[in-house]
């Protein structure tokens, strides 16, 4: 998932499109503002007073974007814009529904968005999530281990049962020497309290990937640290990455609980947060320089015993930078 620079017109086009979903309902929400003002700085880079910003149709909009590319990715960025503050009104999802049908984008993100706004929230769950990363470590869980590995996986997760035989594989990894990733996810579970896989509320080992990268990224755990290891995780996913960001964006900042364990916290308005949408931003593009999909049935056993700084080196998990460009 790449985030291309357009030029200076098309990106004034697109700033406004933003601004109008925003004011759909009234008021711009302070996540809204501060991801648009982060987009205009990092992604945009223009120069541009968002109060002062006049609306625009769609019509206007489509004929200045001949791009598909750029379509598709402010198309994304109306639905993050939509969902910054909580779950957004019908007027808000009205308004991302008359600019992506002038832009000729459909995308059943944009169909979930109005699920949640009509509050058919079973069904918005259910659809999002057959789409999303969870499925995909589902899928990759029973290709892996097979039908009675997934279900263990599952029972395991939810806290129902455990599995010493898998648990004990992971934990061999604290004799690891310190330095090395496996040592280091190891304190870090220890650190935050978590369950190894085959622990009671451990996650799959197909999904192992994702606090995978929270140490090589260096990222924390709190709502904040989680929407940049989203974020770095859709920099090098090759299928349906936006789903990892919608995820991420989902708990802690619309208030929408998405996961598929038992833990309920989220928080509302994260990206609002000074400095949040702008390392989002830098994160994704960190993730697009990493040389393999660590999400598809990545085999990091041959990573474990690396030093944490080689294992960077060779999946060109390049140095944090505070905001792209």
């Amino acid at each position: 998932m790449r985030i291309s620079q357009p030029d200076p017109a098309t990106a004034l086009l697109g700033l406004r499109a933003l601004k109008t979903i925003a004011s759909a309902s009234g008021a711009i929400g302070p996540a809204q503002r501060a991801l648009m003002e982060a987009a205009r700085r990092v992604v945009l880079r223009i120069d541009a007073d968002i109060d002062a910003l006049p609306p625009i149709t769609p019509a206007e909009l489509a004929a200045g974007f001949p791009s598909t590319e750029i379509r598709q990715q402010f198309a994304n960025g109306m639905l993050v814009v939509a969902l910054a503050d909580g779950v957004p009104s019908r007027a808000t999802v009205a308004a991302v529904e008359a600019f992506s049908a002038a832009l000729a984008i459909a995308t059943p993100e944009l169909a979930d968005l109005r699920l949640l706004a009509e509050h058919h929230m079973l069904v918005f769950k259910l659809d999002f999530l057959r789409r999303s990363q969870i499925a995909d470590i589902m899928k990759n869980q029973l290709e892996q281990k097979g039908p009675l590995g997934l279900a263990k996986s599952v029972l395991t997760m939810r806290g129902l049962m455990e599995d010493p035989a898998v648990a004990a594989r992971y934990r061999a990894w604290e004799k690891l020497p310190e330095d090395t990733l496996g040592h280091s996810l190891i304190a870090f579970y220890a650190r935050n309290g978590f369950s190894l896989p085959g622990e009671r509320k451990g996650f799959p080992e197909a999904g192992l990937y994702h606090d995978l990268c929270h140490v090589l990224g260096g990222y924390g755990t709190d709502p904040e640290g989680e929407v940049q290891v989203a974020a770095f995780t859709a920099g090098f996913k090759r299928t349906r990455p936006f789903y990892v960001v919608l995820f991420a964006e989902l708990i802690f900042s619309t208030g929408v609980n998405m996961r598929p364990s038992n833990e309920d916290f989220t928080t509302v308005g994260v990206l609002g947060k000074p400095g949040v949408a702008e390392r989002m931003f830098a994160a994704i593009e960190r993730g697009t320089k990493v040389n393999l999909d660590l999400s598809d049935k990545w085999d990091y056993w041959a990573y474990v015993g690396l030093p944490l700084d080689e294992a960077r080196r060779r999946l060109n998990v390049v140095p944090a930078n505070p905001a792209p460009g």
